[in-house]
């Protein structure tokens, strides 16, 4: 167990404790405060967790310290409103500067004010960090002194129940995260197992279940060592409560196991190859975001892709996001015509974005798309992907924010949405399944897409445009979340970018070629489809979902606070 705090230090109590502080005391004893740089070293200790996702390599190993560290500062608390603080504190600071791109979105592209932009980036950040506080608080609940109901100056010792309840209310806050307002689940903690040694957890249980793992491997690293410290501190005097040898060693052993498993999963493979393997050409067109919806900059995207489409053949090639940034009907005669020439003539398949809507008869255009269009050789009419989960505030106004979308000047607006589940496009008799923009940060939408067609797609495309972001670490993090949807499907990615990261990713979520950012080309790359469903595919998200919800449930019904109530009962009969 950790070190008492001494209650009789004279300390000032932070604005969250004082309630417990003051009107908190079971069998004659206050809970002690939690000074405020408690919460300040939870927040820093999130901010560093940042550094675990791309674009650091391996990052995997920083993660479970990381988080080892603050499951023992959760350890610290003594009641649920210290936990659900120190909970926000974490997930505020690793927002912060995990997200920090938001601005670059807002300030320099969207023209909204700095103060404003810098203001709106916290204000999210701290919503997002609302997440791991009710994580922390449910933990608190149904494994530390919330449940227990004790108070005084002890922290609370890690058990086995804590560990499985704290990975479980982990794992459902980051679920819940994704769905909320449409989610944002972006720097789900999985995402740093990419390079990790949890990496082989993601074809069984997805990113979350990743996270499950994440969270209970640092939490029984916790267990045995504040055990081992226990049994050191009383090995020269009375024995009586010394945790034995047996009881340190066993959940340092299980979290070695649990690491070895995921270090031997990969070895197992999911899905088979199939079919012949296809060439195909991403493009980059390095087009710069200011001048894109310009008139002249509208022209000058359209003679760049039509310079890159046309450059060589290939069984496939693919564009960014809205590459050509007009209405699909608007497209000039001469752009649509030299294209359509191109693929009859040799016999190339071609994916390229741009805006989809519904002219009506009395010449109103209604139902705009961000869409992707398929242009297969020799077959007249085009192949549509209309985008199905999209960008508030990008996208679509969530109600009551008009005023906020008013404060930037970003050309887009209210968009009709797709279907969930929308037919592959055909190359060379290959079902291949596309995405856009960042629709591929959803793994249970992109694994439905695989397990519910008719024809299950044996290759993913993402088509985007992070030019809205800059320079920064938002290019590589996205990257990464690619890598998991390959890994959770079992499934090659292919992705073609305005800005980068272009780049080619195997079925095990390897990058076998990748562009380089801020540049114009192409990225020519060899890919070969598989089939079969991993276990995710098969269930989603369900099993991290209901055995998280079975353990709280079990946690909070039959743990260590209900024996001790039958305890006391039995000790006042008696």
């Amino acid at each position: 167990m950790a070190e008492p705090i001494d209650s009789r230090a004279r300390r000032k109590a932070h604005a969250p404790e004082a309630a417990e502080t003051a009107g908190s005391a079971t069998n004659g004893a206050v809970r002690r405060a939690l000074p405020f740089w408690h919460y300040l070293a939870a927040a820093a200790l999130g901010a560093l967790n940042t550094l675990s996702f791309a674009p650091t390599p391996h990052g995997g190993w920083l993660a479970i310290a990381i988080f080892a560290g603050f499951y023992f500062w959760l350890t610290r608390t003594t009641g649920w409103k210290s936990a659900l603080f120190t909970g926000w504190a974490f997930g505020f600071g690793n927002f912060v500067s995990g997200v920090w791109w938001l601005y670059v979105s807002m300030h320099f592209y969207g023209g909204m004010p700095a103060v404003l932009a810098g203001a709106a980036l916290v204000l999210f950040s701290l919503y997002l960090g609302v997440y791991p506080a009710l994580a922390a608080l449910i933990w608190s609940f149904c494994a530390g002194h919330a449940k227990s109901g004790r108070s005084g100056d002890l922290p609370f010792s890690p058990t086995w129940h804590g560990a499985f309840a704290f990975a479980s209310a982990w794992a459902l806050g980051e679920w819940a995260r994704g769905y909320v307002f449409t989610g944002f689940p972006w720097l789900s903690s999985g995402y740093a197992q990419v390079d990790g040694p949890l990496a082989g957890f993601a074809p069984v249980v997805g990113v979350y279940g990743v996270g499950w793992v994440l969270a209970l491997v640092a939490a029984l690293i916790v267990q045995a060592l504040l055990r081992a410290r226990r049994a050191n501190a009383r090995s020269s005097g009375d024995d009586s409560g010394v945790p034995s040898r047996g009881a340190v060693a066993t959940p340092a052993l299980v979290a070695v196991a649990v690491i070895a498993a995921g270090l031997l999963l990969p070895l197992v493979s999911w899905t088979q190859p199939s079919g012949t393997p296809l060439n195909v050409r991403l493009l980059q067109g390095n087009v710069k975001q200011e001048m894109k919806f310009s008139e002249s900059g509208m022209t000058d995207a359209l003679n760049e892709f039509q310079k890159l489409i046309t450059e060589k053949p290939a069984d496939l090639i693919v564009t960014p996001e809205t590459a050509v940034p007009v209405l699909v009907q608007e497209i000039p005669e001469k752009f649509g015509r030299d294209i359509r020439a191109f693929a009859d003539g040799t016999h190339t398949a071609i994916l390229f974005g741009a805006v989809g809507g519904t002219i009506t008869p009395e010449g109103r255009v209604v139902d705009y798309t961000n869409s992707l269009f398929g242009i297969t050789p020799g077959q007249n009419g085009l192949y549509r992907y209309d985008k199905h989960h999209l960008v508030p505030f990008g996208e679509f106004v969530p109600w009551g924010f008009r005023w906020f979308v008013n404060l930037m000047n970003i050309p887009l607006g209210d968009f009709a949405r797709g279907a969930p589940v929308q037919p592959p496009f055909f190359v060379r008799g290959q079902p291949v399944a596309v995405d856009i923009c960042y629709e591929d940060i959803f793994g249970e939408e992109i694994a439905r897409t695989v397990r519910e067609n008719p024809t299950s797609p044996g290759i993913l495309i993402n088509s985007t445009n992070l030019a809205w972001f800059g320079d920064t670490i938002a290019l590589d993090q996205h990257l990464q979340i690619a890598r998991m949807r390959s890994l959770e499907t079992g499934r090659p990615m292919l992705r073609a970018t305005n800005t980068g990261a272009t780049a080619a990713i195997d079925a095990k979520g390897r990058v076998i070629a990748r562009l380089p950012t801020f540049t114009a080309g192409s990225l020519d790359v060899k890919v070969e489809g598989t089939t079969g469903f991993t276990p995710y595919v098969t269930s989603g998200n369900n099993t991290v979902v209901a055995v998280s919800l079975l353990l709280l449930a079990f946690g909070f019904a039959f743990g260590p606070a209900f024996k001790r109530a039958n305890a006391r009962t039995q000790a006042m009969a008696e």
